[in-house]
């Protein structure tokens, strides 16, 4: 049985509001960024500006969609949509993280070429448009510094402006080069280096995600374990069909079924019930538990259901 405080799930909610004002702040902050480095990477003939800004331009679309989800998430369940709209956010960071890996493949082809055929770059205006660029990625950084481990969807957005920052940074410094030394072939160099960095940053999340959506056991927690604890009850004789899995990044459900040594009374296995709920979430953080009781009826005893 779960139970929520009122005053809690009410500061829960403000958060949640907080979290969402600050994504679309941050969303219009990387459309300006976007507008002008297009601009400044034109005027510079910098493929790494460019660059900047067509990832730019990906982290915008990415952070607004965490904002529209985040606003959607909050709807309560209904006797269509029981679980309400949580999963949400988890469709909406994996397409995220999806959008990040194409913007890294195209950047890594259009870096190759340049390679191939270095280009002249006006050093001065590329440095000045990425640190402007820089001190905006840096800002929103902060707006959603607080809330990035609130729930995947504000990570994955997280994250998109983090590695913005990285980015800039990195513009900037090749700007400095260019400038000063007329190093060319750095422009295709760092955009290089921000490709894979984003993409390395990118997996973890998408990796969770997906996991999340085929319903898979949480990471950390093992079955085994779970039966463990269950059968030290000697009220049980076995326990299987189990399933357990993340409805987002941080509800653990799990279900099973609980085959009685006795023939007891539904009143003991409510008693029971609710001790087994006790210790679950207790030791393996599990928020919700469905538990079919079974006596000798159950001809397939297997753990996991086929």
């Amino acid at each position: 049985m779960e139970h929520h405080h009122p005053a809690r799930k009410k500061h829960s909610h403000q958060r949640h509001s907080h979290a969402g004002d600050n994504l679309l702040i941050a969303t219009v902050l990387n459309i300006t960024i976007t507008i002008v480095e297009v601009a400044g990477g034109l005027l510079s003939n910098s493929i790494a500006l460019l660059s900047d800004a067509l990832h730019n331009f990906g982290d915008s679309i990415a952070v607004f969609l965490a904002y529209v989800s985040n606003k959607i998430s909050q709807k309560g369940p209904s006797a269509k949509k029981t679980f309400g709209y949580k999963r949400v956010e988890i469709m909406a960071a994996m397409l995220n993280s999806l959008i990040l890996v194409v913007i890294c493949a195209y950047l890594l082809y259009e870096s190759w070429h340049r390679m191939i055929n270095p280009k002249p770059v006006q050093g001065l205006i590329m440095t000045i448009v990425a640190t402007v660029g820089l001190l905006a990625n840096l800002f929103a950084v902060f707006l959603l510094h607080k809330d990035k481990n609130r729930n995947i969807n504000i990570k994955a957005a997280y994250l998109h402006l983090l590695s913005d920052t990285v980015s800039s940074i990195g513009v900037v410094i090749g700007g400095l080069l260019i400038y000063f030394y007329k190093i060319y072939w750095i422009d295709p160099i760092i955009t290089i280096i921000i490709s894979l960095y984003i993409f390395k940053e990118t997996w973890g999340i998408l990796k969770q995600a997906y996991l999340i959506l085929i319903q898979a056991a949480p990471e950390g927690v093992e079955i085994d374990d779970i039966l463990e604890v269950l059968e030290r009850y000697e009220e049980i004789e076995n326990v299987h069909h189990v399933h357990i899995w993340k409805l987002n990044d941080t509800e653990i459900h799990f279900e099973c079924h609980i085959d009685m040594k006795n023939n007891v009374r539904l009143s003991e296995t409510e008693e029971l019930m609710h001790r087994i709920k006790k210790i679950l979430f207790e030791k393996f953080n599990i928020v919700h538990t469905t538990i079919q009781f079974e006596y000798n009826c159950c001809d397939d005893k297997s753990i996991i259901y086929k």
